[in-house]
C-alpha cells in the first residue's frame, strides 16, 4: 500500500436509530436521511461532494442513487458497493482512497439496509454461489446441515475454540451482558434491556453447547453516513479537524481459510489478522494503544475469536481477557461501547459506517454516556465473510 500522501479527515457522521424488518422506512429515504444527517454534521451541502459511495446488499443495482438523488442531484460520480457484511467499510475503504491519493476532496459515503426476518438467503439460485466453498468446508468441518448457514460457520469457528482452547460457553454469554450493558446508554441501538451472562444462557438453545438465541445478531434496517475530507479542503471551508483516518487496510481471503481446516480460518480470522497487522504497521501502533474497538459481533463468538486476530489479547487469553473484565469500562480496552451488532443488529451495508459514527463520537468525546475516558486512538473491525475485512484505525488530532 502506497504512503498516504493526503490527511483524511471525518467532517461529519450521521446515523438513524435501527428499526427490526418491517418497521422502518424504505431504504432510499433511511439513506437520505443519514446522508443528511452526515452533511450537517460537517456544516456542508450536498452541492460540495464531489463524490460518493453508497453501500447495500440486498437491493436492485443503483439503488445509491435513488436514496441520493433525494439528498441532491448536482451529476457527481456515485459509486454502488455490494461486500457482503463489510460493504460499509468498503465503502468507506474506496471514500478514503479517493482522497489519500488526491483524486477527490470531499466524499460522502452512505450505508444502508432493508433487510427482510430471518436468516440470510441467496437470491439468486439460479447460478453458483459465490458461498459455496465455505458450505463446503462448513458442511466437512462441523455438519449440522439443518442450522442457518450463518450459525454454523459462526458457531462452528466458537466451537473450534472451544476445542482448541477449552473456552467455556460462558464466555460467549458474558459478551452478549456485555454488549447489553453498553447498549442501555445507546439510543440508536435497537435492543436495550440489560442482561446477565445467566440470561444469555438460559435463552432458547440454537445449538446445544455452543449457541444460544441471544448469542446471534439479528437482522435489521438502518443507515449511516460519514463525510471525509482532505486536509486542504478543511482548512479552506473552516471544517472540524478532530478526527483522522491514520490508516485503513482491506484483505480478503487467502489459501489458509480452506487449507487450515479451522472453522476460525473459515469465517476470516486470517484476513482479520493480517488487516490488523497491516493497519498496525501503517499507523505506527500496536494494540496496546489502542482506547477503544468496534469490532464485528455478528455473533458473539466472532467477537471472541477477534480480540485474538486484533492483538487484543494472546492467542487463547480470549477467556482470561474476558473475565479480567479488560473488554469494557473500567478494563483495557473498550470494545463496542455502541452495544455492537449483537444490540444494534445487522443491517449490512450500514453496519461498517454505524461502526465509523460510534469511533467519531468517541473520538470527539461527544459519546454522552457511553463515553470511554480519553479515548484518542480507536479501531474498527468489519467483516464479511467469503468477502473481505476491512481495519480503520482512526485518531484524534
Amino acid at each position: 500500500m502506497g504512503h498516504q500522501r493526503h490527511r483524511v479527515w471525518i467532517a461529519g457522521v450521521g446515523m438513524i436509530p435501527f428499526a427490526k424488518p418491517g418497521a422502518s422506512a424504505p431504504y432510499d429515504q433511511m439513506g437520505a436521511q443519514a446522508a443528511r444527517q452526515a452533511l450537517q454534521d460537517a456544516g456542508i451541502d450536498y452541492a460540495d461532494i464531489e463524490q460518493a459511495y453508497a453501500g447495500y446488499v440486498y437491493g436492485d443495482s443503483t439503488s445509491g442513487q435513488k436514496a441520493l438523488y433525494q439528498v441532491g442531484m448536482s451529476g457527481i460520480p456515485i459509486f454502488n458497493v455490494n461486500n457482503n457484511c463489510s460493504t460499509g467499510s468498503t465503502a468507506l475503504f474506496l471514500a478514503r482512497q479517493a482522497i489519500a491519493s488526491g483524486a477527490a476532496d470531499c466524499v460522502l459515503v452512505v450505508g444502508f439496509e432493508q433487510m427482510s426476518p430471518g436468516a440470510l438467503g441467496s437470491v439468486f439460485s439460479d447460478r453458483p454461489s459465490p458461498f459455496a466453498p465455505f458450505d463446503e468446508a462448513t458442511d466437512a468441518l462441523v455438519g449440522m446441515p439443518d442450522l442457518p448457514l450463518a450459525l454454523r460457520y459462526f458457531g462452528g469457528a466458537g466451537l473450534s475454540h472451544m476445542k482448541q482452547y477449552g473456552t467455556p460457553l460462558s464466555a460467549f454469554a458474558s459478551i452478549r451482558a456485555k454488549a447489553s450493558r453498553h447498549a442501555v446508554n445507546n439510543p440508536l441501538a435497537l435492543f436495550r434491556k440489560e442482561l446477565s451472562t445467566q440470561d444469555v444462557l438460559d435463552a432458547p438453545v440454537l445449538w446445544p453447547g455452543v449457541m444460544t438465541r441471544l448469542m446471534a445478531c439479528a437482522p435489521t434496517c438502518g443507515a449511516a453516513a460519514a463525510v471525509l475530507v482532505s486536509e486542504s479542503f478543511a482548512r479552506k471551508r473552516a471544517l472540524r479537524r478532530d478526527v483522522y483516518i491514520a490508516a485503513q487496510a482491506m484483505t480478503t481471503d487467502r489459501p489458509s481459510t480452506f487449507a487450515a481446516n479451522d472453522m476460525m480460518r473459515v469465517v476470516g480470522y486470517d484476513m482479520s489478522r493480517a488487516a490488523a497487522g497491516q493497519a498496525y504497521e501503517e499507523a505506527g501502533l500496536g494494540p496496546q494503544d489502542l482506547d477503544v474497538v468496534e469490532l464485528h459481533d455478528c455473533f458473539a463468538h466472532n467477537e471472541l475469536i477477534t480480540y485474538e486476530a486484533l492483538g487484543l489479547c494472546p492467542e487463547g487469553g480470549a477467556d482470561k481477557f474476558i473475565r479480567a473484565g479488560d473488554n469494557t469500562y473500567g478494563g483495557r480496552i473498550v470494545t463496542n461501547p455502541s452495544g455492537g451488532l449483537l444490540s444494534k443488529g445487522h443491517p449490512l451495508g450500514a453496519t461498517g459506517l454505524a461502526q465509523c459514527y460510534e469511533l467519531t463520537h468517541q473520538l470527539r468525546g461527544s459519546a454522552a454516556a457511553r463515553q470511554v475516558d480519553g479515548a484518542r486512538v480507536a479501531l474498527q473491525h468489519n467483516l464479511g465473510l467469503g468477502g473481505a475485512c476491512v481495519v480503520t484505525i482512526y485518531r484524534s488530532a
